[in-house]
């Protein structure tokens, strides 16, 4: 494990987002995209125009797209939510990466942004290729322990197959589940994100494009950040 990195800060990270003056710049800047989103405004564009007025550059923009939602988005995401107690008894299917990656970049005291929806969002992406981190075993014990005290009937994971090295997390994830005895399964897809839109089970994503897509989800890593770490490094949306 010593050899491994963490999913923390960049370089200059604490200017982009660590001030308050850049803080509250950036809480005026998704007001105005929620303005705009909710008014049938692209995405794209709106973040163009809101990221030109406000000078944000390509990273700040990033963080802006992933805090925002139109009115009706929110208020839908809300009306499918379950809560972490709602859970007992049920199937759930997690969108791996999506919840491993936020998890880790929370525990490296990363940046992380809350949004309008209530959902966590991170800047790091695996761009094709996902590396394990010093964190990645915690943040995976954090979620068997939480899902385990919820009673869920079972769980499965989803991983995107065209990810390199996908497989080798497939493989930790088996051996942990029969190590913790956690009721896990693990698949590995080519189009995970329409797999789990699709799904009747409950949901585990912050993915925006998934949850405005789903019958039925439940915010895990909300839970786990705000219940179950300590020294997180947010930024709110609200």
């Amino acid at each position: 494990m010593s050899n491994l990195k963490n999913r923390g800060k960049e370089g200059r990270d604490d200017l982009l987002f660590g001030t308050l003056k850049m803080q509250e710049k950036l809480k005026e800047a998704v007001t105005d995209m929620c303005y705009l989103l909710s008014r049938g405004y692209a995405q794209k564009s709106s973040v163009q125009l809101v990221g030109n007025r406000y000078r944000l550059n390509v990273r700040q923009q990033q963080a802006l797209q992933g805090m925002s939602a139109s009115k009706e988005q929110i208020e839908q995401r809300v009306s499918t939510c379950i809560t972490l107690e709602a859970l007992k008894g049920k199937d759930i299917i997690i969108d791996g990466f999506n919840l491993i990656i936020i998890l880790e970049s929370a525990l490296s005291q990363g940046y992380i942004f809350k949004g309008l929806d209530h959902c966590y969002r991170d800047l790091s992406s695996v761009y094709g290729t996902y590396k394990r981190v010093q964190q990645t075993e915690q943040a995976l014990l954090l979620i068997g322990a939480v899902l385990k005290q919820a009673e869920v009937k079972s769980v499965l994971w989803v991983l995107d197959k065209p990810v390199s090295n996908s497989g080798r997390l497939k493989t930790k994830l088996r051996e942990l589940a029969e190590q913790e005895n956690y009721n896990w399964d693990i698949i590995l897809e080519n189009n995970p994100d329409n797999y789990l839109a699709e799904s009747e089970a409950v949901v585990i994503t912050s993915d925006a494009w998934i949850l405005d897509r789903v019958t039925i989800w439940c915010n895990l890593a909300r839970y786990i950040i705000e219940h179950k770490l300590e020294d997180t490094t947010i930024v709110f949306a609200e």
